[in-house]
Protein backbone atom coordinates (compact mmCIF):
# COMPACT_ATOMS: atom_id res chain seq x y z
CA UNK A 1 0.00 0.00 0.00
CA UNK A 2 3.08 2.69 -0.07
CA UNK A 3 2.50 3.32 -3.47
CA UNK A 4 -1.20 5.24 -2.44
CA UNK A 5 1.62 7.59 0.20
CA UNK A 6 2.42 10.76 -1.34
CA UNK A 7 6.02 10.54 -3.31
CA UNK A 8 8.83 9.84 -0.71
CA UNK A 9 6.76 8.49 2.06
CA UNK A 10 6.19 4.89 3.18
CA UNK A 11 4.52 3.20 6.46
CA UNK A 12 7.55 2.85 7.88
CA UNK A 13 8.41 6.90 7.39
CA UNK A 14 4.61 7.41 8.86
CA UNK A 15 5.42 4.65 11.82
CA UNK A 16 8.24 6.93 12.74
CA UNK A 17 7.24 10.48 12.31
CA UNK A 18 3.75 9.54 14.34
CA UNK A 19 5.78 7.79 17.27
CA UNK A 20 3.10 4.90 16.38
CA UNK A 21 4.97 1.70 15.33
CA UNK A 22 0.99 -0.03 14.89
CA UNK A 23 -0.33 2.80 12.20
CA UNK A 24 -1.25 1.40 8.92
CA UNK A 25 -2.46 1.62 6.01
CA UNK A 26 -6.67 0.75 5.69
CA UNK A 27 -8.53 -0.43 2.62
CA UNK A 28 -10.89 2.67 1.19
CA UNK A 29 -13.83 -0.11 0.99
CA UNK A 30 -15.72 1.80 3.77
CA UNK A 31 -17.80 5.06 4.43
CA UNK A 32 -16.15 8.38 5.18
CA UNK A 33 -17.51 11.20 5.81
CA UNK A 34 -16.70 14.88 6.69
CA UNK A 35 -18.66 16.98 9.66
CA UNK A 36 -19.18 20.16 7.78
CA UNK A 37 -19.89 22.93 10.52
CA UNK A 38 -23.14 24.42 10.89
CA UNK A 39 -24.74 21.51 9.37
CA UNK A 40 -26.91 18.28 10.20
CA UNK A 41 -25.58 16.13 7.08
CA UNK A 42 -22.18 14.62 6.54
CA UNK A 43 -20.42 14.83 3.84
CA UNK A 44 -19.09 11.87 2.18
CA UNK A 45 -15.43 11.50 1.26
CA UNK A 46 -13.94 9.31 -1.69
CA UNK A 47 -10.43 9.05 -0.04
CA UNK A 48 -7.19 7.23 -1.88
CA UNK A 49 -5.22 6.93 1.50
CA UNK A 50 -6.69 5.88 5.00
CA UNK A 51 -4.27 5.44 7.82
CA UNK A 52 -5.02 4.25 11.35
CA UNK A 53 -3.28 5.43 14.25
CA UNK A 54 -5.49 3.01 16.43
CA UNK A 55 -8.41 4.71 16.61
CA UNK A 56 -7.68 8.11 14.81
CA UNK A 57 -7.31 8.17 11.18
CA UNK A 58 -5.71 10.06 8.32
CA UNK A 59 -7.58 10.30 5.41
CA UNK A 60 -6.97 12.19 1.89
CA UNK A 61 -9.15 13.15 -0.48
CA UNK A 62 -8.90 15.60 -3.48
CA UNK A 63 -4.92 16.07 -2.14
CA UNK A 64 -6.21 17.07 1.48
CA UNK A 65 -5.57 15.05 4.64
CA UNK A 66 -8.67 14.66 6.91
CA UNK A 67 -8.60 13.47 10.55
CA UNK A 68 -11.35 11.17 11.85
CA UNK A 69 -12.52 8.80 14.08
CA UNK A 70 -12.34 4.69 13.19
CA UNK A 71 -15.70 3.69 14.61
CA UNK A 72 -16.45 -0.24 15.52
CA UNK A 73 -18.52 -0.50 12.16
CA UNK A 74 -15.46 0.71 10.10
CA UNK A 75 -16.81 3.60 9.03
CA UNK A 76 -14.67 6.90 9.56
CA UNK A 77 -16.53 10.47 10.76
CA UNK A 78 -14.14 13.28 10.14
CA UNK A 79 -13.80 16.37 12.02
CA UNK A 80 -10.56 18.49 10.42
CA UNK A 81 -8.73 18.98 7.66
CA UNK A 82 -5.25 19.89 7.52
CA UNK A 83 -4.60 20.75 4.16
CA UNK A 84 -1.73 18.73 2.04
CA UNK A 85 1.00 18.21 3.52
CA UNK A 86 1.30 14.72 5.56
CA UNK A 87 4.09 15.46 7.70
CA UNK A 88 1.70 18.35 8.98
CA UNK A 89 -1.28 16.38 9.09
CA UNK A 90 0.86 13.97 11.22
CA UNK A 91 1.87 16.35 13.99
CA UNK A 92 -1.98 17.18 14.38
CA UNK A 93 -2.25 13.70 15.57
Amino acid sequence: MDSELPAGWTIEHVRALSGDRSAAPLSRDRMVVVETAGQEDYEPLHPDVILAFHDVCLVRDDGDWYMGQLDDDGSVICWASYGSDLAQAIRCL
